[in-house]
C-alpha cells in the first residue's frame, strides 16, 4: 500500500506541475494573437473568477479526501459515500450561486475597474469577458469533489489525468478559438478573449468526461465495499460539514493571496495611472505585470514551493511526535529549498529581464517599459514563495489560523498604499505595493513560527547568504556575457537575438551557479543527499 501511495503522490505531483507549466507557456502564443489589450481583458475576467472558484469550493475537496480516507480505514465506506453525495450537492449549489453572482455582477465589477476614461479597453469589453468565464463555475466546484473522493481511496490517477486533460482541452480551445475569431472570421479582440475565457467551461466538460469514465470503472468496487461493511456510524451531516469547514476554512484565504493582490490592482491601477498622467501606458504596464510577467515569475515559485511542500506531511507527523530537533531540520530544509532555487532565478530574471520578455512576448518597441517592470517584479517571486511555504509550515505546527491574520495585514497594506505608490512611482508602484504586502505577511508568518516553537533561523540565514554570494557571481558572469555578445547581436531590438541571448545567459548563468552550489556542498546539505545527476558534469575533490 505504501508503494501505491508513493506512486500516486508522484503521479499527482507530476500532473499538477505539468498542468501549471502548460498554464504558463500558453500565454506566449496567446500574446501573439491578442497582444497587451487582450491580455489585460483576459486578466480582468480571470482574477474574480479565481477568487470565486476558491470561495465556492472552500477547500472542501481536500477535506473530503481526508475524511473518505479516514472512514475507509475504519471500514466505514457508507459514511464516505454520504460525504461524497452531500459534498457534491453542496458544491453544485455554491457553484451555481457563484455563477449567478459573477454573471450578473459583471457590469458592476467592470465599473469598479475604472475604464470610463481609459481609451483602449471599454466597460462593455470587460463585462463581456467576465460573463463568458462565469459559466465554468457551474461545473468546476462539483467536479472537484469527485477528485477528492477518488483521492480518499488512494486513487490519484483520476485527479491527475482529469487535470491534464482539462488544461490541454482548455488551452487548445482557447488558442484555436482566438485564432479563428481574429484571422478567419476577422472578429474583434473582445470576442476572441471572450471565447478564450469560455475555454475554462469547455476544459471542465472534458475533465468531467474523464472522471465519469473512471467512476463507471470503479463504481462496482466501491459498491461492493459498502455492501460488505459491518461498521455503522450515524454521524449527522451537520457535524461532518462543521468539521470539514473548520479544517479547510483558514487556508482558503491563503490560497487566494496572489489573486487578492491582483484584484486590488484591477480596481485601482487604471484610475491611478490615468490620474498620474500615464494614460498611454496603463494597458501595456498592467499586461506586463499582472498577466505576462506574473506567469514568468511563477515558474521558479511553482517548482520551489512544490519541492518544499513535499516535506509538509512528514513535518506534521514530526510535530505531533514532539521531535523538535527533527522538526527544526525539516523547517530549515523547506526554507532553504526556496532560497537555493528562487534567489538565483530572481537574479537571473533581473539581469535578463529585457531578453526574457522580448524573447517570449516580443514588443521590442516598448521593451524599455515591459522589461524594466519584469526586473522590478522578479524579487516578488521570492516573497510569494516564502509566504506560501511559511503559511504551510504554520499549518504543520497547528498555527494555520495565524496565516489568515498575516494575509489580512498584508492585504490591508496593499489596499491602503497601492494608489499612492502608483501616483509616486507609476506602474512600478503596484509592484512595490504587492512586495510590501507579501513581505509583511511573510515576516509575520516567520515571526509566529519562531514564537510558537522557538525556532532559530541561524542556519537558514547562513546558507541564504551563501546563495546570495553565488547568485551575485552568476549575475556578474551574465552581465559580462551580455556586454560581449551585445557587440555582435542587437538583442535589444531583435526578438531572434533576444532568444539567442536568453538561451546563452540562462545556460551560462545556470552552469556557474550550479557548479558553485555543487562544489561547496550547498546542494547536498540543503537537499539531504548528493545530486547524482550533477556528478556526471562536475567532479568535486
Amino acid at each position: 500500500m505504501s508503494n501505491k501511495i508513493v506512486r500516486g503522490t508522484m503521479l499527482l505531483t507530476g500532473a499538477t506541475f505539468l498542468s501549471k507549466f502548460l498554464g504558463m507557456i500558453y500565454v506566449i502564443p496567446f500574446n501573439s494573437l491578442v497582444g497587451n489589450e487582450g491580455g489585460v481583458l483576459y486578466n480582468f475576467a480571470y482574477i474574480p473568477y479565481n477568487i470565486l472558484i476558491s470561495i465556492s469550493t472552500v477547500g472542501v475537496p481536500l477535506a473530503v479526501s481526508k475524511f473518505v480516507s479516514k472512514y475507509n480505514s475504519l471500514g466505514d465506506y457508507r459514511t464516505g459515500m454520504r460525504m461524497f453525495k452531500a459534498g457534491t450537492m453542496l458544491m453544485a449549489i455554491t457553484g451555481f450561486i457563484a455563477f449567478l453572482l459573477l454573471f450578473f455582477a459583471a457590469g458592476p465589477i467592470a465599473g469598479m475597474i475604472g475604464l470610463e476614461d481609459s481609451g483602449e479597453v471599454t466597460l462593455h469589453d470587460a463585462t463581456v469577458v467576465i460573463r463568458m468565464i462565469s459559466f465554468a463555475l457551474l461545473i468546476i466546484p462539483a467536479m472537484s469533489i469527485v477528485r477528492g473522493f477518488f483521492q480518499g481511496y488512494q486513487s490519484m490517477g483520476p485527479t491527475a489525468v482529469s487535470q491534464v486533460v482539462e488544461q490541454i482541452i482548455r488551452i487548445v480551445f482557447l488558442l484555436v478559438a482566438a485564432f479563428l475569431v481574429l484571422h478567419v472570421f476577422h472578429g474583434s479582440i473582445v470576442t476572441a478573449v471572450g471565447f478564450a475565457t469560455f475555454a475554462a467551461f469547455v476544459g471542465a466538460i472534458g475533465s468531467c468526461i474523464v472522471l465519469w469514465w473512471y467512476w463507471r470503472k470503479r463504481k462496482p468496487y466501491i459498491e461492493k465495499n459498502i455492501q460488505r461493511q459491518k461498521v455503522k456510524n450515524d454521524i449527522p451531516l451537520r457535524s461532518l460539514f462543521n468539521e470539514l469547514l473548520r479544517y479547510a476554512g483558514p487556508f482558503v484565504l491563503v490560497g487566494l493571496a496572489t489573486s487578492l493582490y491582483q484584484l486590488v490592482d484591477e480596481f485601482t491601477f487604471t484610475r491611478a495611472m490615468i490620474a498620474a498622467g500615464l494614460k498611454d501606458e496603463w494597458v501595456v504596464s498592467l499586461a506586463a505585470i499582472n498577466m505576462y510577467g506574473h506567469k514568468i515569475i511563477l515558474i521558479p515559485v511553482s517548482l520551489a514551493t512544490g519541492l518544499s511542500l513535499a516535506i509538509l506531511p512528514a513535518l506534521t507527523e514530526t510535530f505531533t511526535k514532539k521531535n523538535k530537533p527533527l522538526l527544526f531540520q525539516q523547517i530549515n530544509q523547506a526554507l532553504q529549498v526556496i532560497a537555493v532555487l528562487v534567489i538565483p532565478a530572481v537574479f537571473g530574471l533581473i539581469i535578463l529581464s529585457h531578453e526574457t520578455y522580448g524573447a517570449l512576448f516580443g514588443g521590442m518597441k516598448v521593451l524599455d517599459l515591459t522589461g524594466t517592470l519584469l526586473a522590478w517584479y522578479a524579487p516578488v517571486a521570492l516573497l510569494f514563495a516564502l509566504f506560501t511555504v511559511s503559511a504551510s509550515l504554520l499549518q504543520g505546527i497547528n498555527e494555520q489560523r495565524f496565516a489568515v491574520i498575516s494575509l489580512t495585514a498584508g492585504l490591508l497594506v496593499k489596499v491602503l498604499f497601492n494608489i499612492e505608490l502608483i501616483h509616486l512611482f507609476g506602474a512600478k508602484g503596484a509592484i512595490f505595493g504587492t512586495a510590501l504586502a507579501a513581505g509583511i505577511a511573510t515576516i509575520l508568518n516567520l515571526w509566529r513560527m519562531q514564537r510558537a516553537i522557538q525556532f532559530s533561523f541561524k542556519q537558514t540565514v547562513k546558507r541564504t547568504l551563501l546563495v546570495f554570494i553565488f547568485s551575485i557571481i552568476m549575475f556578474m558572469v551574465i552581465w559580462v556575457l551580455k556586454w560581449l555578445i551585445g557587440i555582435f547581436l542587437p538583442f535589444e531590438t531583435s526578438r531572434t537575438a533576444a532568444v539567442v541571448m536568453l538561451g546563452i545567459g540562462v545556460a551560462a548563468g545556470g552552469a556557474v551557479y550550479l557548479w558553485l552550489a555543487y562544489a561547496s556542498t550547498l546542494l547536498e546539505r540543503v537537499l539531504g543527499s548528493r545530486v547524482r545527476i550533477l556528478d556526471r558534469f562536475f567532479r568535486r575533490h
